[in-house]
């Protein structure tokens, strides 16, 4: 066999392969996720969490860079050559696919959180609408604690770099409830790509290859303790983004601090209301009489940072990435980000926030 031939043959190989590991999440569980990858993910975390810009966004810089390079010096061969031009694209991407797959992306075929915790999977309207009014009632309460006036929105007082650790806090204390969740070596970086994934609609990533937590730096301060919290999350070994949505839910309200318990609760709190917006409106207007309009107002900061972002590029980004988390065993796509809402009304079903 020539050379040429054998990396995308390995790519398809490595794809059969991981469909077949996807019917095997105990195994994964407890080899990799338990196993390599903590060990992996503590090697680049020590070695370049100190570290104040982002190692990772400056390689994936170089990387487009020498992709774009790459393109054009074969611009004029696609038609003479197309056959030896695939196949080094497919090359390339059996090399990518591998060490994402290695350094992170089998965490995808990992044993549920709904198992782990042994939390229902399914909720009725009462349910969800027990859970919106003790959440209402939580945020209300923490809000006024801060502000001590119903109508103004929180304004945080902490800057990016702060809640990086700060946040170690709230990770410390959930973690003698539940030492899965412990987190060591912090690693998040402000993302040098901020207004790329601004304009991708997205307030993070997690770089796969250096176990980089990657913020975007630039939405409203008072989101910021919990979408660092989700990062972390990933970073932790959860690859599903309800998965991490709950965590970092999690993360933030068992922090010492009131702003970022203040930050977890009103993320829930906007969840929770967009699934009754979609579920019955006329409940949602009774509830959103009862919350503070200073929350509100928080909320309308929210969408009015993302409304200025919102063009042609969000839309596509999201296409791609909705098909890119069905092709890895999140069968949800982008919509798992909201299934988090089941994992919150079981959790606390029963019992008080």
């Amino acid at each position: 066999m020539q050379r040429k031939y054998l990396l995308p043959i390995l790519l398809l190989v490595e794809i059969i392969a991981m469909q077949v590991i996807s019917f095997f999440p105990e195994f994964v569980e407890a080899y990799y996720s338990n196993g390599l990858y903590p060990k992996i993910a503590t090697i680049w975390r020590i070695g370049l969490g100190t570290i104040y810009f982002s190692v990772g966004d400056c390689i994936y810089a170089i990387l487009i860079f020498l992709i774009c390079k790459w393109f054009w010096k074969k611009r004029k061969t696609w038609k003479l050559q197309w056959k030896n031009n695939g196949l080094q694209v497919l090359s390339f991407i059996a090399v990518f696919y591998f060490f994402f797959h290695l350094c992170w992306g089998l965490n995808y075929c990992r044993q549920p959180l709904f198992e782990k915790l042994k939390i229902e999977r399914d909720y009725t309207d009462a349910d969800l609408y027990a859970f919106t009014l003790k959440l209402i009632a939580k945020t209300n309460a923490i809000h006024h604690q801060i502000v001590k006036n119903d109508s103004l929105k929180v304004d945080f007082p902490y800057s990016q770099k702060e809640v990086f650790t700060m946040n170690l806090n709230g990770y410390t204390n959930l973690t003698s409830s539940y030492p899965i969740f412990e987190y060591n070596h912090l690693s998040v970086k402000k993302s040098l790509f901020s207004l790329p994934l601004t304009y991708m609609g997205f307030g993070g990533y997690l770089n796969p290859f250096t176990n980089e937590a990657q913020v975007n730096d630039m939405g409203p301060m008072y989101n910021f303790p919990t979408t660092t919290c989700h990062e972390m999350a990933h970073q932790l070994g959860y690859a599903s983004e309800s998965e991490c949505n709950f965590i970092g839910f999690l993360a933030s309200t068992k922090n010492d601090n009131l702003y970022f318990q203040y930050s977890g609760y009103s993320f829930a709190l906007r969840y929770c209301l967009h699934n009754w917006e979609i579920r019955n409106p006329k409940v949602l207007k009774q509830l959103l009489k009862t919350v503070h309009p200073g929350i509100l107002k928080n909320f309308q900061e929210s969408e009015d940072f993302w409304r200025q972002y919102e063009t042609f590029i969000e839309t596509g980004f999201k296409i791609f990435y909705d098909n890119f988390l069905k092709f890895n065993q999140q069968k949800d796509g982008l919509e798992s980000y909201s299934k988090f809402v089941n994992l919150m009304v079981n959790y606390y079903k029963g019992c008080e926030l």
